[in-house]
């Protein structure tokens, strides 16, 4: 199966109202602008959209919503985070008739699976759908890990296609190269090791902080493509300090943060998670109001 899948693709946040019903309006604005800002793709209910937190039904609504304000200007992969196979395959279903563009498939929730299970869990899911996944590896956070071992049992799935490589070991990269060359698109997926990954062969970007910062993501990875490599590093190293809280416990709450101080979206979220607060908060404003003061020329308009 072949896809067309680059560039940069922020897991974008789902609005939520002070009541804490899902605010599908503000959701469906968020992921436009950040389209009319220059973004490839956008990832629907991954981790920063609070996929976890959300029952079936407003999963698929967000999704459907999503879809809808898209309308076909870049692909629309939505999260798949389940805690058995039959969640996973009954999502992944919804997820083909509201329109989706692709899976990324996660590992089950709160079991740890051998590799024979995570195999079987991704085989199942697979042979459900027609659509294209995108497996995301993320051993810090889900304390399940996608090998060589894992990846070589699924070589002949032809509609798994790509994996999301959130390890910090960017040595990954090229050992997936080397075993697999292209049978399996490359993504960078841990914020403050993306420009490694595209230097190694990943094929774009699943970001957070693009979330905060639209322009300058998409050109950071455009400088890249083109050779500019003076220019990309001058992007990543400004941006880096924000980078770094991709990797942190509260990633959603900092990104959602972050979202609000630039007059993008709103920081709530969902219980269990709240709001920062005190010091941490307070950190995370001044590091966004910083980089807002200290952007990089783009050559284009640097507003929010």
């Amino acid at each position: 199966m072949s896809i067309g899948w680059s560039g940069v693709f922020p897991a974008v946040t789902t609005q939520i109202r002070e009541d804490l019903s899902i605010d599908l309006p503000e959701t469906q604005r968020v992921v436009d602008d950040l389209i009319r800002d220059g973004v490839t793709g956008v990832i629907a209910l991954g981790t920063v959209g609070e996929n976890n937190s959300l029952e079936y039904d407003e999963k698929v609504s967000v999704l459907s919503a999503i879809v809808e304000v898209v309308a076909g200007r870049v692909p629309v992969i939505t999260g798949v985070s389940e805690y058995d196979l039959r969640r996973a395959v009954r999502y992944a279903q919804a997820a083909e008739k509201a329109g989706a563009d692709g899976l990324m498939l996660l590992p089950p929730m709160v079991y740890v699976t051998k590799p024979n299970e995570l195999v079987a869990h991704f085989r199942g899911v697979a042979a459900s759908t027609r659509l294209p996944i995108m497996l995301y590896n993320n051993p810090p956070a889900y304390r399940t890990v996608i090998d060589r071992d894992v990846l070589s049992a699924l070589v002949d799935v032809p509609n798994i296609v790509a994996v999301k490589e959130s390890a910090p070991d960017t040595r990954r990269f090229t050992d997936f190269r080397n075993i697999f060359g292209d049978r399996f698109v490359l993504f960078a997926g841990l914020d403050d090791v993306a420009l490694e990954g595209l230097y190694l062969g990943a094929r774009g970007w699943v970001s957070g902080l693009t979330n905060a910062f639209p322009k300058e993501s998409v050109e950071l990875v455009r400088a890249f493509e083109r050779g500019d490599h003076a220019k990309a590093m001058e992007i990543y190293r400004w941006f880096m300090p924000l980078l770094h809280l991709d990797a942190e416990h509260d990633l959603v709450q900092s990104i959602k943060l972050a979202e609000q101080v630039m007059g993008r979206g709103s920081e709530r979220v969902l219980p269990p998670r709240y709001v920062l607060e005190g010091a941490r908060r307070a950190e995370v404003i001044a590091m966004v109001e910083k980089a807002a003061a200290t952007r990089p020329s783009l050559g284009i308009a640097n507003a929010a």
